[in-house]
């Protein structure tokens, strides 16, 4: 009896391990953050051009079998315009998991809440490398989103311009809310330490990104 009863206990604590972490590897990759800008700041090219990035990393690490989106949102033309893209409409269901096999959430509702994993450990570049957080040089925490805290969008006009003239934009003006990847601010203010909706940068070149501790890096996710 008491042998049965150990296999058991030890046999709950490997069911537990195992909702904890899934299957690791380049092919079983759902989610990284971009390891380079693709060389205009703020301009990705638009949706388009960012979803192309996301797909370009994930296929050279060995993961371009999937479908890939950016965790990017877009603003209205207008404030009372619908031609907006939600950020959390665009990544699919889940769960999303790092090239490691450790689980970020397991769908978009636990993502945009506090049951969220999404921490410096666990937003991992397409490489499974560790991206800079804010107290390391050149700091690299501020992750463009364009996003609200829950994944939504901003207003359009005249509301201020938060997705650098929907992804279009490399000049000095403009702006692109950012999110801090290593959940680590000037304070512990809820915008502070949240991944996806922290500060705008000061304009939309990566001269104007750099300088609040960002590299022009994104969030993608794996629809399928």
């Amino acid at each position: 009896m008491q042998i049965k009863t150990i296999w058991l206990a030890a046999a709950g604590v490997i069911g537990v391990a195992g909702c904890a972490t899934m299957q690791s590897g380049p092919k079983e990759m759902t989610f990284f953050v971009t390891s380079a800008n693709p060389g205009k700041g703020g301009d990705l090219g638009g949706l388009d051009g960012a979803d192309r990035h996301c797909q370009s990393l994930a296929q050279a690490a060995g993961a371009g079998h999937r479908t890939w989106r950016a965790y990017l949102s877009t603003q209205a033309s207008t404030l009372a315009g619908t031609d907006f893209v939600n950020a959390r409409d665009r990544i699919g269901t889940g769960p999303w998991q790092n090239v490691k096999g450790e689980v970020v959430a397991r769908s978009v509702d636990e993502l945009h809440s506090p049951n969220s994993k999404l921490t410096k450990e666990t937003a991992l570049d397409e490489k499974g490398r560790i991206v800079n957080g804010r107290t390391e040089k050149p700091n690299k925490h501020d992750i463009l989103t364009g996003s609200r805290p829950d994944g939504t969008a901003f207003p359009g006009k005249p509301f201020p311009d938060m997705t650098c003239g929907n992804w279009t934009k490399s000049s000095d003006d403009g702006a692109a809310m950012t999110g801090h990847h290593d959940r680590v601010g000037p304070s512990d203010a809820s915008w502070a330490v949240s991944w996806n909706s922290a500060h705008p940068t000061l304009g939309c070149s990566m001269e104007k990104i750099r300088p609040t501790g960002g590299d022009g890096l994104f969030y993608c996710f794996a629809v399928k």
